[in-house]
C-alpha cells in the first residue's frame, strides 16, 4: 500500500480553509439574529437594522454551505440564526386574517414628495386612477400645493388641512371627506418635520382620526436620540376610543424597536397584514447603491380590515408612495 504522505499536510490545509469559510459566512447572520431578537437599535445599529430582511436571505446560504462543507457545528449554529432572522422576517410576506367589518370602502395614498420635487402632475394621476379618498403627504412645499391645486387636486380631494413649508418639514393631508378638529403636530428632533391631522366624517362609519406621520431620520448618530424620541411620541392606538390611522414616512422598518412598540398600542401595519411587507419603499435612487428598504407605512386600528397594499412610483422622489385600501368597520 502506497501512502501519499505529502498530501495529508495539503488536505489539513484545505480543512482549515473550509472552517474560516464557513465561520466567516455564519458570523454576520449570528450577529445580525442577537441584535434584532434582543432590540439593541442604538448607534449606527439603527441605520443597519433597516437591511434586516436582505441578512435573513443571506443566512440560508449560509447554511446550505456549511452543510455542503460538512461543518457540522457552524451548520447548526447558522440554522439557528437562519430561524431567528426568518422567523422576524418571512411572516411580512404572509397575509394575515382581517376583521369582519361591513363598513365603507377607503382608499388612502401616502407620499413623500422630497421637498416638494415629487412630480405632481404624477401624484394627482395616481389620484385620480386609484380613485382615492384620503391622500397624507410629507415634505410637502408652498410650490408643490400650488402645482397640487393647478393640476385639480383640490377638485378631487375638496377637504384639507395644509402645512406648506420650504424644504422638508411641511406635511399635508387631502380628504373626499369633510375634516374635523385638524391641526399641525411639531417633531422636536431632527429636522422639525410636522404632521398634518384631522378627523374625517366617513359616512357609515365612526369618525377616523387620520395623521400624516414623518418623524425624525436617524440620518446621523447624533439624530438617533430625536429619531427614537418622535416615535415615542406618535399617537398610539386607542382601541377602545375612537378610530386612528397613521400614514407616511416613518423613517423605521419593522425592524426597529421604536415602531413595534408603536404597533404594540392596537395598531397594524396595512402591508405586513396583506403579505406586501418586504416590498421597498425607499431607495435606491439617482444610481446609489443602497438597496430598498421599507420605511413608509400605513398603521391602521386594528379593528380596520385591510384589503390591499400597493407600492406605486412618484418621479422626483426618493420614496415610493403607498397605496391602502381599506374596509371601516361600521360602529
Amino acid at each position: 500500500m502506497i501512502v501519499d504522505v505529502a498530501s495529508t499536510p495539503t488536505r489539513g490545509r484545505f480543512a482549515q480553509i473550509g472552517s474560516v469559510v464557513c465561520w466567516l459566512a455564519v458570523v454576520p447572520p449570528v450577529a445580525w439574529a442577537a441584535v434584532r431578537l434582543a432590540g439593541l437599535d442604538r448607534g449606527p445599529l439603527v441605520q443597519a437594522l433597516a437591511f434586516t430582511p436582505y441578512v435573513a436571505g443571506w443566512s440560508v446560504p449560509a447554511v446550505a454551505l456549511t452543510l455542503a462543507l460538512r461543518r457540522w457545528w457552524p451548520a447548526a449554529v447558522a440554522a439557528l440564526a437562519a430561524v431567528a432572522l426568518l422567523g422576524v422576517v418571512a411572516p411580512r410576506a404572509l397575509a394575515a386574517p382581517q376583521p369582519t367589518v361591513t363598513g365603507p370602502t377607503v382608499r388612502l395614498l401616502t407620499a413623500n414628495l422630497l421637498a416638494g420635487a415629487g412630480d405632481a402632475r404624477t401624484l394627482v394621476e395616481l389620484v385620480r386612477r386609484h380613485r382615492v379618498d384620503v391622500l397624507t403627504v410629507q415634505e410637502f412645499t408652498p410650490d408643490a400645493q400650488a402645482a397640487l391645486r393647478r393640476l385639480g387636486l383640490d377638485e378631487l380631494l375638496p377637504h384639507r388641512q395644509l402645512n406648506p413649508q420650504i424644504g422638508t418639514p411641511g406635511s399635508g393631508l387631502y380628504s373626499r371627506w369633510p375634516i374635523a378638529d385638524a391641526g399641525i403636530r411639531h417633531n422636536r428632533g431632527g429636522w422639525g418635520f410636522t404632521q398634518a391631522y384631522g378627523t374625517l366624517a366617513v359616512p357609515g362609519t365612526p369618525p377616523v382620526r387620520v395623521e400624516s406621520a414623518h418623524p425624525s431620520a436617524p440620518y446621523a448618530l447624533d439624530q438617533v436620540g430625536a429619531w427614537r424620541a418622535d416615535l415615542a411620541a406618535q399617537p398610539p392606538a386607542t382601541p377602545d376610543g375612537g378610530l386612528r390611522i397613521l400614514a407616511g414616512d416613518f423613517n423605521a422598518t419593522l425592524d426597529h424597536g421604536p415602531l413595534r412598540a408603536l404597533l404594540r398600542t392596537g395598531y397594524v401595519d396595512a402591508a405586513d397584514a396583506t403579505g406586501a411587507g418586504l416590498t421597498g419603499t425607499w431607495g435606491p435612487y439617482d444610481g446609489d447603491l443602497i438597496p430598498p428598504v421599507t420605511i413608509d407605512h400605513v398603521l391602521v386600528d386594528r379593528r380596520i380590515a385591510v384589503r390591499s397594499v400597493t407600492v406605486l412610483a412618484l418621479p422626483g422622489s426618493d420614496h415610493r408612495p403607498v397605496l391602502a385600501t381599506l374596509t371601516l368597520p361600521t360602529g
